[in-house]
């Protein structure tokens, strides 16, 4: 009923500019003219301060095409993607406003960076496959003129992830689907996992899967400044700040089951400058909502999830923040270089950090266990009392392990089905998000990227069908469930 009404693509509904200046906007004439007219007050009165005109370099611009709601990767991908591929360079303009310009509690830098092709669906597969290519050939993608090539530090050392018996099916049918989409794992039965990792013990493990190709981990914070410093030489203008506000105009309709529904289109978004009590408006005809583990936030402040229960006006977006803890550990006797990635059945994970005998992991908790998010400081005793036993179990080397170091930090946890919301709100016609990916957006965000772009500017997703990842299944109760979620 929802998908007969209600249209995704909002691709040809970009905003014309409007005469008039721009503040801190996309136009090199303005600074210029700024140039010149200093120039000329100068030698008007020689010797004094030229500081009459006050800086407004740092504010955002009035109008936007889209504005993006949060810069980490995710957000930054779909930027790269729209200036990408939009029809005619500098067509479509850009806003990206972050709040926290040194990402000190962003998920893309605290993340693992992980990257990994065994999942239970295929359009995560495809995501994935895709997100390896581009980051081998990263320099192809995001190569800026007279900057240093980026070195991603990528580790093909794969995954391997144990099953224990009452998993060994489901992992399976996994690998089947893997290798259907291209993926290239192997099953390996306990003695061949001997055989290749003699440090691993093999008791409780029935089944293990091993990425042989496009698998590994590299550097987020490398993705992430690489991002940035690409889609700002194609023009994208980024802004810190907070998005406290959208000014918006409703339109009732009745759906084809004479059901009365409120479509919202967003017109501005009002931006709270950092150290500032005032905010600047900014003139937009697209929303993007990557903010994160935040992001519930920002749909709430467009009306999402406003209206009675049980209905699709009513309906929220179901991402949370969730506390993660990743610890660093140095073992001198533990596996050696190849060693890869390893999920273990107890849901313990760890790899290997650099080359000084160092190690990384964690577990994820159960949902009894699901720590305060509101504070970050790290839970030693989660890892002596929930995760060094079972590393401790699977490689016994790891008896001897000294923590170093930890961290924690967020996951945008989708409380639904844990997997991606990408595409437009079905009411809120104009906000798209890209988000709730629960762990795996750092190394799916090419690929979301693009779809959501995609999206905007052809009005459906033309690479990857990302159909079953759009915020109607909510209402719909239709769950796109992944089983191998860490």
């Amino acid at each position: 009923m929802i998908r007969r009404v209600l249209p995704h693509g909002l691709g040809r509904g970009l905003l014309i500019r409007r005469p008039g200046t721009r503040r801190g906007g996309f136009s090199l004439d303005w600074d210029g003219k700024v140039s010149e007219i200093k120039k000329k007050i100068k030698s008007i009165l020689p010797g004094t301060s030229c500081d009459l005109l006050p800086d407004t370099s740092h504010l955002p611009p009035e109008h936007s095409d889209v504005v993006i709601v949060g810069g980490g990767v995710l957000g930054l991908s779909v930027a790269y993607w729209l200036k990408k591929l939009e029809s005619r360079r500098g067509g479509i303009r850009v806003l990206v406003v972050e709040r926290d310009h040194t990402y000190s509690q962003a998920s893309t830098g605290l993340s693992v960076g992980g990257i990994c092709q065994q999942f239970s669906l295929p359009e995560n597969i495809q995501l994935s496959l895709f997100s390896a290519s581009f980051l081998r050939n990263i320099n192809e993608y995001l190569a800026v003129t007279n900057a240093p090539p980026l070195d991603l530090q990528f580790n093909p050392s794969g995954y391997l992830l144990l099953a224990s018996e009452k998993d060994a099916a489901a992992m399976e049918s996994n690998v089947k689907v893997q290798k259907q989409e291209g993926a290239k794992v192997c099953l390996m039965s306990p003695d061949q996992l001997r055989n290749k990792f003699p440090w691993i013990n093999t008791e409780g493990v029935a089944l293990a899967s091993y990425g042989m190709e496009n698998e590994g981990w590299f550097d987020p914070w490398c993705l992430l400044q690489g991002l940035r410093q690409k889609v700002e030489s194609m023009g994208v203008f980024f802004c810190q700040g907070e998005v406290t506000r959208f000014v918006s105009s409703s339109q009732r309709m009745l759906t084809t089951d004479d059901e009365m529904v409120i479509l919202k289109r967003i017109h501005e978004v009002h931006v709270k400058m950092d150290h500032s009590l005032e905010y600047q408006p900014v003139e937009c005809a697209i929303v993007i909502n990557a903010a994160g583990a935040w992001s519930a936030q920002i749909a709430a402040l467009a009306g999402i999830g406003k209206g009675p229960p049980g209905t699709l006006q009513g309906t929220k977006l179901p991402v949370e923040p969730r506390k993660r803890d990743v610890y660093v550990w140095h073992c001198p006797q533990g596996p050696g270089l190849e060693t890869p990635l390893v999920a273990d059945t107890s849901g313990a994970y760890f790899r290997r950090e650099g080359l000084g005998s160092n190690y990384l992991g964690g577990r994820s908790p159960t949902e009894e266990e699901e720590p305060d998010p509101t504070n970050l400081e790290v839970d030693h005793d989660f890892f002596q009392e929930k995760v060094w036993p079972h590393l401790a179990l699977r490689v016994p080397a790891f008896e001897t392990l000294k923590v170093q170091t930890a961290w924690a930090g967020y996951y945008d946890y989708n409380t639904f089905d844990q997997n991606g919301v990408v595409g437009p709100h079905p009411l809120v016609v104009n906000m798209y998000f890209a988000t709730g990916f629960s762990g795996h957006g750092l190394q799916q965000a090419p690929g979301v990227g693009r779809a959501v772009a995609e999206m905007i500017l052809q009005g459906s997703f033309q690479t990857i069908d990302l159909s079953s990842f759009l915020f109607n299944r909510f209402y719909l109760g239709e769950k796109t469930q992944e089983n191998t979620t860490m």
